[in-house]
């Protein structure tokens, strides 16, 4: 039976924590940042975990990260 493939743009958008929690990029700091606060643009930076359901859909596109 071959390897099954992860999908390439998942692996590219969300990482798997030591613990088994995916994290993902805040949407909305490309551009439009000069009426952001300097706080928000702080917050944007770091990543955040999924919820539980989204988290589960993507680890089905990932099947050996974990």
């Amino acid at each position: 039976m071959p390897k099954l493939k992860s999908k390439r743009g998942v692996r590219r958008r969300f990482k798997v924590s030591g613990t088994g929690k995916v994290m993902a990029y805040h949407a909305g700091k490309i551009h439009f940042k000069r009426k952001k606060r300097a706080n928000t643009k702080r917050r944007l930076r770091q990543k955040q975990v999924l919820a539980r359901g989204d988290a589960r859909r993507v680890k089905r596109m990932l099947p050996y990260s974990f």
